[in-house]
């Protein structure tokens, strides 16, 4: 069983800057960031994958997010810069046991307990 510990997160106003921090205790194939906004859907906000070292954030948060990898800590940290009221979400850690790259929750196999992000407009 891999555990993730999460840290960062808060509230912060529009324009803002928050890093999220996720340390495992084993590595694994992939590590990733997922949120879920209030009514929403989890989506995928960034990817970390060890062996072929892609570094993937989507369209939404591309330019603002920046995603990194703690080789130390087998984790990942998430840098968000000029945050928005729409990224407000609970963030959660995953890591993908084995395998290929994934972007949908259900590949992946254990997650952090999420932490808050609140933007304020």
């Amino acid at each position: 069983q891999v555990q993730l510990v999460e840290s960062g997160g808060g509230l912060v106003q529009t324009g803002g800057s928050l890093r999220l921090d996720c340390s495992a205790s084993e590595r694994t194939s992939s590590i990733a960031w997922f949120r879920r906004a209030p009514g929403k859907e989890r989506e995928v906000v960034a990817v970390i994958t060890w062996e072929s070292g892609i570094r993937y954030t989507p369209n939404s948060v591309k330019g603002r997010f920046t995603v990194s990898r703690d080789g130390a800590k087998n984790g990942i940290t998430l840098q968000m810069n000029n945050l928005k009221p729409e990224d407000t979400a609970i963030y959660y850690c995953a890591a993908r046991k084995d395998g290929g790259f994934r972007v949908d929750p259900e590949g992946y196999d254990y997650w952090g307990q999420g932490t808050q992000v609140t933007v304020s407009s």
